[in-house]
């Protein structure tokens, strides 16, 4: 039974916009809407907390997949302060889809993410 809210539609729309930023300052000003300042980003491959951290997350994945987008493979589900999507990066010039996953966000009481903790459930060999 989902209960997810607008908050929690909202969030993680904000969480897309960061992944999705290219510009250095747009990201920087993503993270910064949409995590708390001590906010972090949990993956198999990766450990972060603060804005830095997750600014850092973002631009090495853009830089290993330029010319891609994430976006939402699903239903958003959510509970309380808790809300869980799946998503995927899709290549902008032909479709390809090569990455894709879900995530458990966690929220303040504004909305803000205090914690994304991310599964991988298809990943390219790495070269």
């Amino acid at each position: 039974m989902s209960a997810h809210t607008d908050r929690d539609e909202n969030a993680v729309t904000r969480c897309f916009d960061a992944w999705n930023a290219r510009e250095p300052e747009a990201l920087a000003g993503a993270v910064a809407v949409a995590w708390t300042p001590q906010g972090g980003y949990t993956d198999p491959l990766a450990d972060v907390r603060g804005h830095e951290g997750v600014v850092a997350v973002v631009a090495a994945a853009q830089a290993r997949f330029p010319g891609f987008v994430f976006r939402s493979a699903g239903a958003v589900d959510g509970h309380h302060d808790t809300a869980r999507f799946s998503w995927e990066l899709v290549s902008e010039s032909d479709g390809e889809t090569p990455v894709a996953g879900s995530d458990v966000i966690i929220l303040d009481a504004e909305g803000r993410i205090t914690a994304v903790l991310g599964f991988l459930a298809r990943v390219p060999a790495m070269a």
